[in-house]
């Protein structure tokens, strides 16, 4: 994992990652060719076509962890995030479900790899 400009990380297999405030967690795509996704090659400013839909739960929390490991049964929440990364901006589309939905913010620069 390589850090690529300031918003972006470079994996295996020809993904590239970038921090989604919304979520609070790194998205991946492929850009390799493989999959349909663009770079603009702009590690500072980043575009992706087409959008990028990211569908699955939302990460269970230390207590919600500590409640199924005591045995309690814990509901996963349902997540949809979907956004245009556009010249290091990313706008939230409509359907996301988190606080982010309908905004464009600033796509945030990456921290020193932990």
């Amino acid at each position: 994992m390589a850090q690529i400009g300031k918003k972006l990380r470079r994996l295996q297999g020809g993904l590239v990652a970038f921090m989604c405030p919304g979520c609070d967690e790194m998205h991946h795509v492929t850009v390799d060719g493989s999959r349909g996704w663009t770079l603009n090659g702009d590690a500072d400013a980043p575009t992706f076509n087409p959008s990028v839909l990211v569908q699955g739960v939302r990460r269970f929390t230390d207590a919600e962890h500590a409640r199924v490991m005591a045995g309690e049964e814990v509901e996963p929440e349902p997540r949809t995030c979907h956004s245009f990364v556009r010249d290091g901006q990313i706008q939230f589309l409509n359907d996301c479900t988190h606080q982010l939905a309908g905004q464009t913010v600033p796509l945030p620069d990456l921290g020193e790899p932990r």
